[in-house]
């Protein structure tokens, strides 16, 4: 039997009316957005094309996902941010990075107020805009607010969340990639890179650690993670580097090093590899400059 061990923290939860100024390009966080539409109408652009956001259903984008937020009149939704903590580095959404949506059922709707109710004053209250709001200094201040619930309500909370995550596993769209168990090996080395990913980090000694042969060891981590040890790691530390870009103004080179590249060149040229982007172009395009 799988089980889930995937673990989110609530960041915000609101309801909101919004107009035009709802208009931001760009957008790339390190934490899921999930909507619930009310009333009127919006858009999402992501690389996969257009999501025109309509009443009556939910939207999810799950983190690291590219995208634009539109709306052109007005757009009255429910929305909740979270973040995803995973302890083998695999995201359930890591396969599929793009814009989903199902219709809304009343269980849905209900599980939406029941989360405003049980967690009040998560609103982001300084502005609607993600460069404003995406700082480090905000992310502490909504988890220091988890850390005053009660048990029962952290229970609650983190129950509404997989059960609205839930919907989104049913759709046509999501296919988890790979329903057996991963070999301890692999996981032991997924821990690993995510604790030590500022250190320098060679195939060879993870598959040395897991007693393993290099060449079997990537094919067998290939297979369960879904891309080789190389690639899984270059993706960890450019994932680290854009929650640093966006949420700190800690210069490129110090980021450079906090995610373990030998130096700020070959991480600039890894980083606009990865996302079409040089490190300062990224965060003048999160600053909206």
């Amino acid at each position: 039997m799988k089980f889930i061990k995937n673990h989110f923290h609530l960041l915000n939860a609101d309801a909101v009316s919004l107009g035009n100024s709802w208009n931001f390009i760009n957008v790339i966080s390190p934490y899921y957005r999930l909507y619930y539409i009310e009333d009127g109408t919006g858009y999402i652009n992501s690389p996969a094309g257009r999501t025109t956001l309509t009443a009556g259903n939910l939207f999810l984008i799950p983190s690291f996902t590219l995208c634009d937020l539109h709306c052109d009149g007005y757009l009255s939704q429910y929305f909740v941010q979270f973040f995803e903590e995973s302890p083998d580095g695999i995201s359930l959404f890591g396969h599929c990075r793009e814009i989903l949506s199902v219709p809304a059922s009343g269980i849905d709707i209900d599980n939406f107020k029941r989360l405003l109710e049980i967690n009040p004053g998560r609103g982001i209250n300084r502005s609607d805009n993600p460069k404003v709001y995406e700082k480090d200094v905000y992310y502490k201040e909504y988890t220091k607010l988890n850390e005053l619930q009660t048990a029962s309500k952290q229970f609650e909370t983190q129950g509404i969340i997989l059960q609205l995550l839930s919907r989104f596993m049913k759709s046509e769209r999501f296919g988890i990639s790979n329903q057996e168990v991963i070999p301890s090996a692999v996981l032991a080395a997924i821990s690993y890179i995510q604790i030590n990913i500022a250190k320098p980090l060679k195939v060879s000694q993870l598959a040395s650690d897991a007693n393993l042969n290099t060449d079997y060891f990537s094919r067998i981590f290939h297979r369960y993670a879904g891309k080789s040890p190389v690639n899984f790691i270059l993706e960890k530390r450019i994932e680290r580097a854009q929650y640093l870009i966006i949420t700190t103004n800690i210069q490129y080179g110090e980021i450079a090093k906090l995610t373990g590249f030998e130096n700020q060149q070959y991480f600039s040229r890894i980083f606009r590899k990865i996302t079409g982007l040089s490190p300062k172009e990224y965060r003048n395009q999160n600053l909206g400059y």
